[in-house]
């Protein structure tokens, strides 16, 4: 079956980075579109970033809120997507997921991110 395993959350203060991986098993990894969500307490789960499987390396699309500060990137030979978070700001603390739809939607257990001000 499906299994997406999310890593590299964290505490860290405003202007910090953090990198999240998600690992990817019981798929064929470089054929499918992968994202990233976030859900902050009390409001609802935001789709963060998206990574194609694009053969040259994957198309990229961001949400409004964190252009130019993240950056998705994905490895093929380990099934893993990367999320790079720079410059990092209190509104950004939230549970990460990483998430495929395949027909039906798989997710991560989630990895919590907090920014301190």
């Amino acid at each position: 079956q499906v299994q997406l395993v999310e890593s590299g959350g964290g505490l860290v203060q405003a202007g910090g980075s953090l990198r999240l991986s998600c690992a990817a098993s019981g798929i064929i990894f470089s054929l499918n579109t992968m994202n990233w969500y976030r859900q902050a307490p009390g409001r609802q789960r935001e789709l963060v970033a998206t990574i194609t499987s694009d053969p040259s390396g994957g198309r990229t699309n961001y949400a409004d809120s964190v252009k130019d500060r993240f950056t998705v990137s994905r490895d093929n030979s380990k099934n893993t997507v990367y999320l790079q978070m720079n410059s990092l700001k209190p509104e950004d603390t939230a549970v990460y997921y990483c998430n495929i739809n395949v027909g039906i939607d798989f997710w991560g257990q989630g990895t919590q991110v907090t920014v301190s001000s």
